[in-house]
């Protein structure tokens, strides 16, 4: 089916080259890093972790979001997601793909990526996440390849896909679970260190993964002549409209329980991501623009009147992403690191080169999901013709 890539419009192939352009810029940025050590990057000794770790945290839930598609249409037989599922599997095959990237170049040197295959250490937490992130990648390109080839030659898929399937469900709710667990069980990083940041992810996986399926079933649709249903698309809104509400209660929660008990250590960190401490303010005005986004996200997805509008729900999806990677991203992985167990303040903000190794990642995982996104809506083109 890969030869169905190779053929399409200019506009098609001026997107595949403005992506492979960009991939290009970000190899060459990498090098520079590979060369010159992670002191290219606004990383320091107190906040280690920054873009990179932030991105892979908000793309494993964009990966995980695949079940909210795969759970319905495989599992309870909603056949109106029949279309969406291969789009939510083909997306969680590139998000997964990026995770392992953005680890890979955190880590600096790629012979500690092979340290960790080479030595194994069933105590650490990344071990597993090693394994969970990579078992679901192969998970998807396995089903997605076996459900979509017999789809394209009229027969049911084989019954061996079946127990994957089934297998894939709880393997997407472990991918996040044992991200949540590489931050929670750090017990001298208190904004972490709370049980709830599991289901936290989850709820906020559950919004900014379906939004984001949501925006690129539209765009599939105008540019193609796929239409994954206005049903499923209404329904998987609806999933977005649940998701995102649990996930701001859960951030909620936190917050009280942080200023309620009057814990200095928990206080501090929420007051530095919201107002600053101490004259350090950056993130402040982004975790704003935050909740100004979520406020209107919540506003247009519970007014069912508004949610079944497609161009408001557009709007919807994109403040919900927007939110989510402003939150889930820097603002939760940064803060995790401000102030310092010994209060001490160090600010951390991405370089521009930093930033263009992020970009030329993402390109490369738009480059997949489009090549992915081409087949199946030709394939899918040449079926109902």
């Amino acid at each position: 089916m890969l030869e169905k890539a190779l053929t399409g419009s200019r506009g098609y192939w001026t997107l595949l080259a403005a992506l492979f352009a960009l991939v290009v810029v970000g190899l060459v940025t990498y090098l520079q890093q590979f060369a010159q050590g992670l002191g290219l990057t606004g990383l320091s000794r107190d906040v280690p972790w920054g873009l990179y770790i932030s991105q892979f945290t908000f793309l494993v839930g964009v990966a995980a979001s695949a079940v909210m598609v795969v759970l319905p249409y495989y599992v309870h037989h909603y056949k109106a997601f029949g279309k969406l599922a291969i789009l939510g599997e083909f997306l969680a095959i590139p998000a997964c793909f990026m995770c392992v990237l953005f680890i890979f170049v955190d880590m600096g040197q790629p012979r500690r990526v092979i340290n960790i295959i080479l030595h194994p250490t069933p105590h650490s937490v990344m071990f597993w996440d090693m394994i969970v992130l990579n078992g679901y990648l192969l998970l998807n390109v396995v089903i997605s390849r076996a459900t979509f080839r017999a789809e394209r030659a009229g027969r049911p898929p084989p019954g061996w896909v079946k127990p994957l399937i089934y297998l894939s469900v709880p393997w997407a709710v472990s991918i996040h679970t044992v991200t949540a667990f590489l931050y929670s069980g750090l017990a001298a990083r208190p904004f972490w260190l709370t049980a709830i940041l599991a289901p936290r992810f989850l709820a906020s996986a559950f919004a900014s993964g379906p939004s984001l399926l949501i925006l690129l079933a539209l765009l599939v649709r105008r540019v193609t002549k796929f239409d994954a249903g206005k049903e499923a698309i209404a329904k998987l809104g609806e999933i977005v409209a649940y998701g995102m509400s649990v996930n701001i209660f859960f951030v909620g929660l936190e917050i009280f329980t942080a200023f309620y008990s009057g814990r200095p250590e928990e206080i501090e960190h929420f007051t530095y991501l919201y107002a600053g401490l101490h004259g350090h303010h950056v993130l402040a005005p982004w975790m704003w623009a935050s909740l100004a986004l979520s406020a209107l996200a919540l506003v247009l997805l519970l007014v069912p009147r508004l949610r079944r509008n497609e161009s408001v729900l557009v709007v919807a999806c994109l403040a919900v992403v927007g939110a989510l990677w402003i939150d889930k991203g820097l603002g939760m992985v940064v803060t995790g690191f401000v102030p310092s167990p010994l209060g001490h303040v160090t600010e951390y903000w991405p370089t521009g080169r930093e930033a263009l190794i992020a970009l030329g990642i993402y390109a490369l995982g738009g480059l997949v999901l489009t090549v992915l996104y081409k087949i199946a809506t030709t394939v899918r083109e040449e079926l109902e013709a």
